[in-house]
């Protein structure tokens, strides 16, 4: 990490587009919430330094971006008081969190979809002219500086939800510092970056915090935590365990801490090839195209098998997924599902055959917020219960949800819980639970481990583990090479075009990164 100041250096530096940073240290005392008759968080107290990293960590559930939540005026608290330099704030809402130089960036992006990127980053922004109305010259000049400072090569007039995930989630962070701020909270800001757009991340981290800023750090990538705070706060079921300084401690120390329990990590399939040739090919691709995205994709996933896809944002990995289950129409190209042509005209007609996309943004794709968790897990069943043609049953449906809660660990006060009301990674276990409950033939995972902890994230692991062995295909998308390793195979994609193929055998993270930039040394297939 660079230089930070101490905390009598300084008091007014630049930051974001020109303006000045208040400093100041910011402290939460004795802070609980509930809700209904679930304690969310308990007597909760700790300190942001200015000028220092202070991370988060525990599991999905924990309480982590409640107390976000908290400090940003979203939700208040039922007990325990919010400090800045030394006194007493009470926060009423998100404006009045602003006006104090509070800035956040949360789980979920709470970004206007229909909105250019201009216009989101308009709000909240105070860039007013004389008559109240947005002053679009010096705000489009100031965004111009922002987005160039995180390396975003991002239009202004494009509409957001024409954009990738990691795009928006850019356009999150630069809405975060187009108003002077003294502490800005980040709840998974990588979650969907790839190591290059998380390094530029930690470099902007960087520069704020030399400036005297105080960030907040929720990340569930803890190689990530331990590289770039100062301090850590473990979380467990809403209580404050531990604070430990980042230098004193190592990976598998907090995991520990996070999970109550050792868990082993992720590592490299000895299964190879399941069957090798023996084994029936369950999906075949030959030629598959949507020009610019995917170009001439060609390859085989065989029954049993997990095949992971390997790549950087834009490289056409989550256009592939979409072809795969008829939420896009290929142009050129074929494809055959246990050897009969296979072509969906939609993702219902997919399931229907026995194909399911677990979507990249669980939010604005796999989940309807307001319905329960019970609904949301029984969704996807229908389209499969019309495959079967066998009735649906609520009873039956009831107690398959409450055995997926079991199955996933999902944390909710019960199987009529809203969906909205659960943590992100509670969020994603359901989504790949509603999917899992299909009983596909293929099941195609975009990012499945996305914003979940350590402990789910093994069980999740395990649940494809075994889905394989039952003889359902697992193809999995992820931007973590890391956990591409539970794979069979991985295909690399650079630029819409399947480039390499890396056996388990010969499976290894700088080698997939290597071959995803297009690295002169690195082999292709």
């Amino acid at each position: 990490m660079n230089h930070r100041p101490e905390p009598g250096d300084a008091p007014h530096l630049p930051i974001g587009a020109g303006e000045e940073v208040l400093r100041g240290s910011l402290r939460v005392e004795g802070i609980s919430k509930s809700f209904g008759g679930s304690r969310a968080l308990d007597d909760v107290s700790l300190t942001v330094r200015p000028g220092s990293v202070h991370a988060l960590c525990g599991a999905n559930g924990a309480g982590k971006s409640t107390l976000i939540k908290v400090i940003a005026g979203l939700e208040h608290a039922d007990t325990g008081v919010i400090e800045l330099d030394g006194e007493p704030v009470r926060v009423a809402n998100p404006r009045h969190a602003a006006d104090l130089g509070l800035g956040f960036i949360h789980q979920e992006l709470n970004l206007v979809p229909t909105f250019s990127v201009l216009r989101n980053l308009a709000m909240g922004s105070g860039r007013t002219g004389r008559w109240g109305q947005l002053d679009l010259r010096r705000l489009s000049r100031d965004a111009v500086v922002v987005l160039e400072r995180l390396q975003a090569d991002i239009s202004l007039s494009a509409q957001v939800d024409k954009l990738s995930v990691a795009d928006r989630w850019m356009v999150s962070l630069a809405r975060s510092l187009m108003r002077p701020a003294r502490f800005i909270a980040m709840d998974e800001p990588t979650a969907s970056f790839t190591d290059d757009e998380a390094h530029r991340l930690i470099k902007v981290i960087d520069e704020l915090t030399s400036t005297g800023v105080g960030i907040l750090y929720v990340s569930h990538r803890l190689d990530e935590v331990l590289s770039i705070s100062d301090e850590i706060t473990v979380f467990r079921n809403g209580r404050l365990v531990t604070t430990l300084a980042a230098r004193e401690t190592d990976r598998a120390a907090l995991t520990t801490h996070i999970v109550g329990r050792e868990v082993e990590r992720v590592v490299a399939s000895e299964q190879g090839d399941p069957g090798g040739t023996e084994r029936a090919v369950r999906l075949r691709a030959l030629g598959l195209s949507r020009s610019p995205h995917v170009l001439n994709a060609s390859f085989d996933v065989k029954v049993g098998e997990i095949v992971g896809i390997a790549g950087l944002v834009g490289a056409g990995r989550t256009e592939l997924a979409r072809l795969l289950v008829g939420a896009d129409r290929a142009t050129a190209g074929r494809m055959e599902l246990d050897g009969a042509g296979y072509a969906p005209r939609s993702p219902h007609q997919a399931i229907r055959s026995g194909v399911a996309l677990v979507p990249e943004e669980r939010r604005s794709q796999g989940l309807v917020l307001t319905g329960s968790v019970e609904d949301n897990l029984a969704m996807a069943e229908h389209g499969a219960a019309r495959r079967t043609l066998r009735p649906f049953s609520p009873r039956r449906s009831r107690r398959t949800a409450e055995a997926l809660i079991e199955r996933f660990a999902i944390k909710t006060r019960s199987s009529r819980t809203a969906v909205h009301l659960l943590s992100g990674g509670n969020q994603q276990k359901a989504v790949v639970g509603k999917y899992v409950r299909t009983g596909p033939g293929l099941l195609v995972m975009d990012e499945p481990t996305v914003g979940v902890d350590v402990g789910a994230r093994a069980e999740i692991y395990r649940i494809i583990g075994e889905l394989a062995s039952d003889g359902t295909s697992v193809l999995v998308i992820s931007s973590d090479f890391e956990e591409l390793a539970i794979c069979h195979r991985v295909l690399v994609m650079r630029a819409g075009r399947i480039i390499a193929e890396v056996p388990a055998s010969q499976f290894d993270k700088d080698h997939l990164t290597a071959l995803s930039f297009g690295a002169p040394d690195a082999e292709e297939a």
